[in-house]
């Protein structure tokens, strides 16, 4: 899936919002993030991650967990990227409760608008398998009205940062 949208606030509010930190704002304003933690900080750019999700879509989908390797950079541009995909790690074990999800290679990137400094492109790209028996009516059904939520809700949250 790939979303695309423009965004009433400078990269720097948009990344506030978005920035995959443990105690972020994000567990705040996305109904898709539950929880956010750090493994591991490999170093000052890559960390492994844990995420957590509520249940979903009228509770059909239980609560998910996905462990990830994330990569945040920043170009000299101004965009900022965070790159993510599964892997798996030692201190992570699946929990109970939680069905394990998996991501493929994904990511989020805040792009400047060149003349627009209070407007920021941002593009998503993200592929997971949800695991666990959903028909794939469902995942379907959910998966772009999760995007337009993400993007109908970040809106709120960089307006709020104002």
């Amino acid at each position: 899936y790939r979303g695309e949208g423009v965004l009433p606030a400078s990269p720097r509010h948009v990344w506030e919002c978005i920035k995959p930190v443990a105690g972020g704002p994000r567990t705040k304003w996305d109904q898709n993030v539950k929880d956010f933690e750090v493994v591991e900080a490999v170093s000052d750019t890559v960390s492994v991650c844990r995420t957590t999700t509520p249940s979903a879509f009228m509770r059909i989908i239980s609560p998910r967990e996905f462990v990830d390797v994330v990569l945040v950079k920043q170009y000299e541009d101004g965009t900022m990227l965070s790159a993510a995909t599964n892997v798996e790690h030692p201190l992570c074990p699946p929990q109970p409760n939680f069905v394990r999800g998996f991501n493929y290679p994904c990511g989020c990137f805040c792009i400047p608008l060149p003349g627009e400094p209070d407007r920021t492109q941002l593009l998503s790209f993200f592929q997971t398998d949800l695991g666990g028996y959903l028909p794939q009516t469902v995942v379907d059904s959910f998966f772009p009205a999760s995007i337009a939520g993400f993007y109908s809700n970040l809106t709120k949250a960089v307006k709020a940062l104002k």
